[in-house]
């Protein structure tokens, strides 16, 4: 057994350890709903997460490269070489990560269709008229927002307060940097929800983030088009005029919602029905099982 090593970053759901010029990104099998980690794991939840980012860094290596080395614990340091690594660590490069959380949305659902039924807008940009909730739109739209500090919410940009936002860390830079992080954002999230429609299952939104390499390349990181990151749903009985049922935390977030003082823990039976809907989606956007 090697040195125990301790995480550098540890989020509610993913863990990063430092290992020198690269590091390992863990998902483990903790759930966060409404901001706050259940006491329950979700079994298998981590290594779908890991394996799904896998598949789509994989998939689209022809519009920019990814930070992924390899996800095979043989390739990491010794520690990782353990069961609870297995499957759901990935080896990556490093980035200098770039502020800007880049959210894509081909349907409006969630905070964008409140927004526009206040103004017709989603984050400034202007709607065609008519809209129903859950409706696909016309071209996908580009609304970035700005990292915020831990406990702080993330906050809604304009494209051209994202040039300022990038400009303020890289000087000369913001204009290009914005332009190829919407760029890249929109050519990854068109490519990738043609693909899933085809295996039934609809992307309405996804987040990116982005990162340079040490040759000032703009490199894919972070994880990628997993159902903590994206809203996914079933194309099947796919109806505009309401909310969507969801391939992830949706049974776990109704039972919390029906059920005050659950002490946040689920009981078995909707643990299992979670990991389920991950399982779900994974095997039908993949075709293969974990």
């Amino acid at each position: 057994m090697s040195m125990e090593m301790k995480p550098v970053k540890e989020g509610k759901v993913r863990e990063i350890y430092d290992c020198g010029d690269s590091l390992v990104m863990v998902a483990t099998d903790r759930i966060s709903c409404f901001d706050v980690i259940l006491k329950n794991d979700v079994r298998k939840k981590g290594t779908v997460l890991t394996q799904m980012s896998r598949f789509w860094f994989d998939m689209t290596r022809d519009i920019l490269p990814n930070h992924m080395i390899s996800v095979d614990g043989k390739d990491m340091p010794e520690f990782f070489r353990q069961p609870r690594f297995d499957g759901n660590s990935m080896l990556c490069r490093k980035l200098q990560m770039l502020p800007i959380e880049c959210i894509v949305r081909g349907y409006i659902t969630g905070s964008g269709w409140a927004s526009y039924q206040k103004s017709g807008t989603v984050c400034g940009i202007a709607l065609p008229e008519g809209l129903k909730e859950s409706d696909k739109l016309p071209e996908p739209i580009y609304t970035p927002s700005t990292k915020a500090e831990i406990g702080d919410h993330d906050e809604n940009i304009s494209y051209e307060q994202s040039v300022a936002h990038l400009e303020k860390y890289f000087p000369g830079k913001g204009e290009e940097y914005a332009a190829k992080l919407r760029d890249y954002t929109i050519a990854l999230y068109k490519k990738c929800a043609d693909y899933a429609l085809g295996r039934g299952i609809i992307i309405a939104d996804t987040k990116f983030e982005f990162g340079l390499d040490e040759q000032g390349n703009i490199v894919l990181g972070d994880e990628m088009l997993t159902p903590d990151s994206s809203r996914f749903w079933p194309a099947e009985g796919y109806e505009p005029g309401h909310s969507q049922p969801s391939f992830d935390k949706q049974f776990a977030r109704d039972w919390l919602k029906a059920n005050p003082g659950n002490d946040w823990t689920l009981p078995e039976e909707i643990v299992e029905k979670t990991i389920g809907k991950y399982l779900q989606a994974y095997e039908l956007l993949t075709g293969e099982r974990l």
